[in-house]
């Protein structure tokens, strides 16, 4: 018997995936809380809302996506690795992700799977530590 992947647990699959990733940079875009985390992405946002989407499409358990429309793109720690990734960015990412869950209405399920892998691979991204 196999694990169940988040993938499954996602309403409509990458159309869910991209409900969320869409409900996360609006949720960036529009709220004065999460200006921090705006700042440090350029001014058209729409890239980022697709390989995000294609990224965690993949992550999640879903289709390969981003291996397949990003070939070349692997590491997510040096792809963020210019950016200053501190504690209170971390923090700012997370809510603003807790935001998206909310917006899109995505179930307990996946939340309760999803949302501490997250928060742990946000804490890896992190650069402030000498």
């Amino acid at each position: 018997m196999s694990a169940i992947r988040p993938y499954e647990l996602i309403d409509d699959g990458e159309a869910g995936v991209r409900r969320l990733v869409e409900a996360f940079y609006d949720a960036m875009e529009r709220e004065p809380e999460y200006a921090a985390l705006r700042a440090i992405h350029v001014q058209d946002l729409a890239p980022m809302r697709a390989r995000l989407a294609d990224f965690l499409t993949q992550w999640l358990g879903g289709p390969r996506v981003w291996a397949e429309r990003h070939p070349g793109r692997g590491c997510i720690v040096s792809a963020h690795a210019p950016f200053p990734i501190d504690a209170e960015l971390v923090d700012e990412w997370m809510a603003c992700m807790r935001r998206a869950f909310a917006a899109a209405r995505v179930g307990a399920p996946f939340r309760e799977m999803v949302e501490p892998v997250l928060a742990q691979m946000c804490q890896g991204l992190r650069n402030d530590r000498g």
